[in-house]
């Protein structure tokens, strides 16, 4: 539980790399990197894993990734929105109680729910699977008026929205998502992208 949000409160926050529309056809994995840091202001490690594209593994990689970790002083998981390499969808409640860790999904954009459900009933066989784990997932919280969204597991709205500004050192993402970002895309492409 997180009383008080401390500036060098330690989070792992994740982000996956890039992958091309012929990786989705063909079960190719992208990586999945997880930057351990102290706050807004020290990288204190980096955990990496490999995902399906359009998979069902990514939930699985991120409990294994922080479990296994030498890292037993983390206090919060951040996602950066809840599907992953595509549509793998990242289960919140299962990420929360196997790593006993409260969660903070990021987003930057309000997600468009009906064309999401549309393209998975349409692409995917388990479509009914997905879609509930995206309708099981918590409300949107508005933080900064149609430019920043979170939503929260084993946490209180305003203490995520604390920890949220305690983690943001530039722009509007929390930066273990944006050197994640970075990372991830760095590994795929030879060369990060901008978040």
């Amino acid at each position: 539980m997180i009383r008080k949000v401390k500036p060098q409160i330690r989070v792992v926050g994740f982000d996956d790399g890039t992958f091309s529309f012929s990786s989705k056809l063909s079960g190719e994995k992208t990586i999945l990197v997880g930057v351990v840091m102290k706050g807004s202001q020290e990288v204190v490690g980096v955990l990496s894993r490999w995902i399906t594209v359009d998979g069902n593994d990514a939930t699985d990689a991120m409990i294994e990734a922080i479990n296994s970790s030498r890292f037993k002083d983390l206090r919060l998981i951040l996602l950066k929105g809840i599907t992953y390499a595509g549509f793998n969808v990242v289960d919140l409640e299962r990420l929360h109680s196997e790593t006993g860790l409260p969660v903070i999904v990021v987003i930057r954009k309000r997600p468009d729910m009906e064309g999401m459900e549309r393209a998975l009933r349409k692409h995917f066989s388990d479509a009914e699977e997905r879609i509930d784990l995206l309708r099981k997932a918590p409300s949107l919280v508005e933080l900064i008026p149609e430019k920043l969204y979170i939503q929260t597991v084993g946490l209180k709205a305003d203490t995520a929205a604390e920890i949220v500004r305690v983690t943001t050192k530039t722009g509007l993402v929390p930066e273990p998502l944006r050197l994640a970002h970075m990372i991830a895309s760095g590994v795929m492409r030879g060369e990060s992208t901008r978040e």
